[in-house]
């Protein structure tokens, strides 16, 4: 079951996402995560990633017209954000569009710790979401 976590710049919460499922959830569904627009990976996502023992320095921003051009097929989209829902490019029918919002981690303000506080607190909000997969998708 492939399934496309989407946000709308493709550098933290759907980072997380894909990350997470390709870890969790790796044997059962196919990750791919992209953005309305592509912003560049986080610094601090991949930080909290990395604390969380993940290694996401490989994984690239990407839009969803870039996966549909490269001919990615995925049963599920998963809105993250407000921003994302309203701007969800059209998708097949067979495809079943969700929304699971986030907080923009991108957006915490103060110092470096607390900004990072805020990132590992949606990480971790994320990982509990992906932990719930597959059974938590409609069917």
């Amino acid at each position: 079951m492939k399934i496309l976590y989407l946000c709308t710049g493709n550098s933290a919460r759907s980072q997380m996402a894909e990350a997470w499922t390709r870890h969790l959830k790796g044997g059962i569904l196919e990750p791919y995560s992209a953005g309305i627009e592509a912003h560049g990976i986080n610094p601090l996502t991949v930080e909290v990633m990395k604390e969380a023992g993940i290694d996401i320095s490989g994984q690239r921003s990407k839009t969803s017209l870039e996966l549909l051009k490269e001919g990615v097929k995925v049963d599920y989209v998963v809105t993250l954000c407000d921003d994302a829902r309203a701007s969800c490019p059209f998708f097949p029918a067979q495809v079943k569009v969700l929304h699971h919002g986030f907080r923009d981690p991108a957006k915490a303000e103060g110092s470096h710790e607390d900004r990072l506080k805020v990132f590992r607190e949606v990480r971790d909000e994320i990982r509990a979401y992906v932990e719930s997969l597959p059974e938590s998708l409609p069917g």
